[in-house]
């Protein structure tokens, strides 16, 4: 709650009244998992789609392997080429996936979970998908260069955490 609370607060997209558009699924401890990290040294650098004309280079940093609902998955971690030169966000990585609630119930295109280098110095990390939150592209369409899911990353169990699909009409 005080984690979504501070979300709808600080949104950079929607503003005033919209922001009582966006919707969250019950905050749930079944989806904070723990993962094994596979840490990736030196994987070559490609560029994700993203749903605008301007691609981003990224490279994989790590995969994370867990269980939900006795099914093996694993969400690949990416690292921007561009943010590295950023010092603010040198250290950022993310993990946009896909799942099962796509289209229906959370966003078409997918949502994404921002982490740190730091956060995977271990071999395990706690994934909070009740922190996933959907790209700016979700709000407003063809203002934003939103890195598209790759398929690597498209899990094929239903995340009922996080944010949902945005009530606005469009």
């Amino acid at each position: 709650k005080e984690y979504q609370a501070k979300y709808v607060q600080e949104h950079e997209v929607a503003k005033g009244n919209d922001k009582e558009k966006l919707q969250f699924f019950p905050a749930d401890e079944k989806y904070k998992i723990i993962s094994r990290v596979e840490r990736i040294y030196e994987s070559p650098w490609f560029t994700m789609e993203t749903s605008g004309k301007v691609k981003k280079v990224h490279r994989v940093y790590a995969i994370l392997h867990f269980t939900l609902n006795d099914t093996v998955c694993k969400l690949y971690v990416y690292q921007s080429q561009k943010l590295m030169a950023i010092k603010e966000y040198a250290e950022s990585l993310f993990i946009p996936f896909t799942d099962l609630t796509c289209g229906e119930e959370s966003y078409d295109n997918g949502r994404y979970i921002d982490l740190n280098i730091q956060d995977l110095e271990s071999s395990s990390y706690i994934i909070d998908f009740n922190k996933a939150y959907n790209p700016y592209c979700a709000y407003i369409s063809g203002v934003y260069n939103c890195p598209v899911p790759p398929a690597e990353n498209n899990l094929v169990v239903a995340i009922r955490a996080g944010e949902k699909k945005y009530a606005a009409s469009h």
